[in-house]
């Protein structure tokens, strides 16, 4: 193997491996905060990219990205507020049957929505054949957005968490639900508040990747997949971790194409998510307690 396609395997491992990054995060917001696992969050990605594509047709990129964020984010809170708020201490394999039918029915309207057709944003720097050198390696413009996006999001979502008081409620919630109600905290409120955020980031991400891996309606599924394989095996509810196991699948993902078929590609979360569930089900960085899945 040359070093340009070394290198340019690395980039592309890291590009998707940060997208894989937020999609876990996006299930860690929503997991520490409420114990629920999200299946549906792979749809916010592909919400934020399909909405932006067809408000691009009427205003500018930025303010079309903007507004699809902001409409998922609304999307996000509908999901709480109908099928989540008004359960009873649901257990957890009911909570995970519900967001995997939410997901089906995001999916199916979005289908009526924009049919079967592959979509994609104009590139936010230069065109398709606009590249990079580096190392003798040919890099997209829009691999750098990709990763100044993401990378400023993870940075961001930090920041909120450790420095705004809403941030710490929400910590709290997570730590113990119980004593944070008997602080004043309104539960309900920080719950919904986790599946706006969980939306915006996704949105947000499916946005500026919607250049290089394009948009179509049944994007959500695999990565949602793959987001998960990556919330696991960074340990689930590990922001930090989720990083560097999106990061580790990405790039593994990349490589993978040199020596497997591209139809084997898929199945490579799979393995790994069987592989660290049965070896080290709370993941490279996780707790042992996070293993078992809390209860809401």
């Amino acid at each position: 193997m040359t070093l340009e396609l070394f290198i340019q395997y690395i980039f592309a491992g890291i590009t998707y491996g940060a997208i894989y990054a937020i999609v876990a995060i996006g299930f860690n917001i929503i997991y520490n905060t409420t114990g629920i696992i999200n299946f549906a969050q792979g749809e916010f990605v592909m919400l934020g990219g399909m909405i932006s594509i067809s408000l691009f047709d009427y205003m500018n990129l930025p303010t079309a990205i903007a507004l699809a964020v902001v409409i998922t984010m609304v999307i996000g809170a509908l999901v709480e507020i109908v099928f989540i708020r008004w359960l009873k201490s649901p257990s957890v394999l009911r909570m995970i049957i519900i967001t995997i039918g939410v997901s089906i029915l995001i999916r199916e309207v979005a289908l009526h929505v924009w049919g079967e057709s592959v979509r994609s944003l104009p590139y936010f720097i230069g065109d398709e054949i606009t590249s990079v050198s580096i190392l003798g390696a040919h890099i997209s413009p829009q691999v750098f957005c990709v990763l100044a996006t993401c990378t400023v999001m993870m940075l961001l979502l930090g920041v909120f968490f450790k420095t705004t008081s809403v941030g710490r409620e929400m910590r709290a919630c997570a730590a113990n639900s119980t004593a944070a109600i008997l602080c004043g905290i309104n539960t309900k409120n920080m719950v919904t508040l986790s599946f706006v955020l969980s939306a915006a980031i996704g949105a947000l991400a499916g946005a500026v990747m919607s250049p290089i891996t394009y948009s179509q309606y049944n994007i959500g599924t695999g990565l949602a997949i793959k987001g998960f394989t990556v919330a696991i095996l960074g340990g689930l509810g590990s922001s930090g971790g989720a990083v560097i196991a999106g990061l580790l699948l990405g790039i593994i993902e990349a490589f993978s194409v040199s020596v497997l078929p591209l139809a084997f590609q898929e199945a490579i979360s799979i393995a790994i998510l069987l592989l660290i569930l049965f070896i080290r089900p709370h993941g490279l960085f996780g707790s042992k307690d996070a293993a078992g899945l809390k209860q809401f």
